[in-house]
């Protein structure tokens, strides 16, 4: 594959792929709310064509074709065949509510195709983002409507950081990483973000912060998704014997948040929003 996002294209088919399909139960409960947050922002109306980027296994989709009904569309879009094989499954027999395989910074979007884009942290891991960011534009009618949902920085973040830290003692060091680079912290910079959205030919930029205590599933559940997803989950694919030592330290630390309604971490992100001229 020879177009901008290949190593996106292999890693989201070929690696961490199979393996969010998997667990896609656990991480829809984890992020609906985020998600559900992201989308009020956007505020789908009936009858509205919307385009989801990064659709996923599709839940997200699958609420905007609710928010749209039966005169509506809603297209989700995805680099990896192996997500939108889930979504397909689960979209059986809804109406209005397609997908297809591409990558949203050189896709063939129809111009001026869609009321409003979303995308529930899926818009983060372009090689160009202002690239991206200026062909998603192009697919919306004059004035229509971005919203988005993308990371806050990781020391906002226990959810995403925390079990990597408990195990850190543990394992092997690990190189400082890019900022900017793409991945699910690319976007936390508000202004870099913002920049990028108005190069693109965005106006009426705006960040919301928004905070949540969110939970995949009871302490159990909880361990095994961090040992198979995030930074932790990739060390220990490449390192599988440091699995058991890093148990008790992961477990001790996800215990202390641990409750009736399952282990809650803080999760903290931007709800953006922006507008198509016009």
């Amino acid at each position: 594959m020879n177009e901008p996002n290949a190593a996106q294209a292999t890693y989201w088919n070929d690696q961490a792929g199979p393996t969010w399909a998997e667990v896609q139960g656990q991480l829809d409960r984890q992020l609906e709310g985020l998600g559900r947050r992201g989308m009020a922002a956007l505020a789908a109306k009936a009858g509205e064509r919307i385009l989801d980027v990064g659709c996923g296994t599709g839940q997200t989709s699958l609420e905007l074709a609710r928010a749209v009904g039966a005169d509506g569309a809603v297209l989700g879009v995805d680099i990896s065949a192996t997500l939108l094989e889930v979504a397909r499954r689960r979209a059986e027999g809804v109406p209005g509510l397609s997908f297809a395989e591409g990558d949203a910074q050189v896709f063939a979007f129809q111009p001026g195709g869609f009321d409003g884009v979303f995308s529930r942290f899926g818009v983060m891991f372009f090689a160009d983002p202002a690239a991206a960011f200026a062909n998603i534009r192009k697919a919306l009618k004059p004035g229509g409507r971005l919203a988005f949902v993308c990371w806050r920085p990781p020391a906002e973040n226990p959810m995403m950081v925390l079990p990597m830290q408990a195990a850190a003692p543990l394992l092997p060091p690990q190189p400082p990483s890019d900022p900017e680079a793409p991945g699910p912290f690319a976007f936390a910079d508000a202004g870099r973000t913002g920049r990028l959205l108005t190069t693109a030919g965005f106006e009426d930029v705006a960040f919301t912060p928004y905070d949540e205590l969110v939970s995949p599933g009871d302490l159990e559940t909880t361990l095994a998704l961090s040992f198979r997803i995030g930074g932790l989950g990739g060390i220990l694919r490449e390192n599988p014997e440091l699995r058991e030592p890093v148990v008790p330290l992961v477990r001790a630390a996800l215990a202390a948040h641990d409750g009736p309604d399952g282990v809650r971490l803080g999760a903290a992100v931007w709800i953006v929003t922006a507008r198509s001229p016009g």
